[in-house]
């Protein structure tokens, strides 16, 4: 689930089915040809909920890492009602005496409809500069590097020095139930000293495509929904009641509207403002640098308030998604519900934002249900070996590049490891303007420039961190 930006992409190009003809001798070797049909293939398979399509691309994937020689016993496929998780183990050799590395990534994709894309989603397209389908960012491309990675260290005779095992959940979109399974259920998981997590992190390019800074996701928010529901007896339309069970939800919602909760900082994010801020420039980059210094400036707070895609690094966030009321057109409602996603900056627990939307929405009439069950996970402080691994994948595409941790607003897999005691970093392969970022979206798109680029990626990292 990467940082999503939604939006319509209108595309001149007409649909193509997926055919590759460029000469380009890093497009021409087999890790690149291979990698380029498993994702092909698994861009096929609409691995959507209700559809019960992700044990055909477990399956799939198991075939390929099998003909690439590994062993069937180290290849898991655990079926959960219509979805399922796929292990993989890639024994070490054990020299270095460290416990096993886990590879993360998600095989289930978010929904979407033929009739609503200018091309078809369950097709590879492209045109001659992006791939579409649905889940050709998140995170298909993901599954698609680690497994085509896997596959291209066995053939060649790697032996790592430690255990790596592929961890791929089946509804990271959705409840999450495999992601569970695998982080608190699953007995070869449980003792790894670490994981990695294809599902997010990346570099940024700029607009004529230079870098300008590489995020490493350290740490996540927790997210928490809550249905708040005003009841009353109801009663004929043509008798109005001063207690109106919409009014009166109405009411407590535009006083959550108008609530800013507390402005928080780590070092990680008082770093990821100080080095973007200066990247950036300009009087946003400027409030970034400003913040970074200080967070309880609060010209600088408010400033950063104002952009979307800044302001859940700066404090927890609330926001009303879902509104149902009332029964019938000609009487008054006997409900109101209005459904609050909150998005919890860590350390923060879940009790105490569920008491400040209850004070600040002011009305002892209303009830707070919470959905599901919020997953508390703390940050992954950054450590020296693995930020040194990336650093060298980066620098082999962008020297110099800035490396820094940064605090994802959404959520992954990586969560519900970090709260079982695994510490988890995310690295994707992927850079590339935040403009172009079009998951869960219209028309899901990605460079091929970076499909082909990203191809060393996890070669480079995994060497540098199970290599004898």
């Amino acid at each position: 689930m990467f940082k999503i930006l939604i939006a319509v992409f209108f595309l001149c190009a007409s649909a193509t089915a997926f055919a590759d003809t460029s000469t380009n001798s890093n497009k021409s070797s087999e890790h690149a040809k291979k990698t380029l049909e498993i994702y092909d293939k698994v861009i096929s398979i609409p691995t959507v909920a209700g559809r019960g399509k992700v044990p055909e691309m477990a399956a799939y994937l198991a075939k390929e890492l099998t003909l690439a020689g590994f062993a069937s016993k180290d290849i898991n496929i655990i079926a959960l009602g219509e979805t399922a998780a796929l292990t993989v183990r890639y024994r070490g050799d054990g020299s270095s005496g460290k416990a096993p590395i886990l590879l993360l990534g998600h095989m289930d994709v978010v929904e979407a409809l033929d009739k609503d894309w200018l091309r078809p989603p369950f097709t590879l397209t492209k045109d001659d500069h992006y791939f579409y389908g649905r889940g050709s960012i998140d995170n298909k491309l993901g599954v698609t590097m680690l497994t085509s990675t896997f596959i291209r260290l066995k053939k060649s005779g790697f032996v790592p020095n430690r255990d790596l095992i592929i961890a791929f959940s089946g509804d990271e979109e959705t409840s999450m139930a495999t992601t569970k399974m695998l982080a608190h259920n699953t007995p070869l998981l449980a003792n790894a000293e670490y994981a990695l997590n294809s599902d997010a992190g990346g570099g940024d390019l700029d607009e004529q495509g230079n870098g300008v800074a590489y995020l490493v996701q350290a740490a996540e928010k927790t997210y928490a929904t809550f249905e708040m529901t005003v009841t009353n007896a109801g009663g004929h339309s043509s008798r109005p009641r001063a207690d109106n069970a919409i009014y009166d939800l109405a009411g407590a919602l535009k006083n959550i509207q108008q609530y800013q909760f507390p402005v928080m900082a780590s070092a990680m994010t008082k770093e990821f403002f100080a080095v973007t801020g200066k990247q950036l420039g300009g009087e946003l980059g400027q409030a970034m640098v400003d913040f970074a210094a200080n967070p309880n400036n609060k010209k600088a707070s408010e400033r950063l308030a104002q952009e979307s895609s800044y302001v859940g690094t700066t404090r927890t966030t609330c926001v009303a998604t879902m509104l149902t009321g009332g029964h019938a057109e000609n009487a008054l409602p006997q409900s109101a519900t209005a459904t609050i996603n909150c998005r919890i900056f860590p350390g923060v627990e879940v009790a105490a934002v569920e008491d400040t939307l209850r004070r600040v929405a002011d009305n002892n009439a209303l009830t707070f249900k919470i959905l599901g069950e919020p997953t508390e996970s703390p940050i992954s402080e950054l450590r020296a070996d693995v930020m040194a691994a990336v650093s060298k994948a980066v620098h082999s595409r962008y020297a110099n590049l800035p490396i820094m941790g940064y605090m994802e607003s959404g959520g992954t897999d990586g969560m519900h490891f970090r709260s079982a005691g695994i510490p988890t970093w995310a690295m994707s392969s992927v850079f590339m303007h935040p403009d172009e970022m079009f998951a869960h979206g219209l028309n899901e798109r990605l460079p091929i420039k970076t499909f082909y680029d990203g191809l060393e990626h996890w070669t480079i990292i995994l060497k540098s961190l199970a290599g004898n």
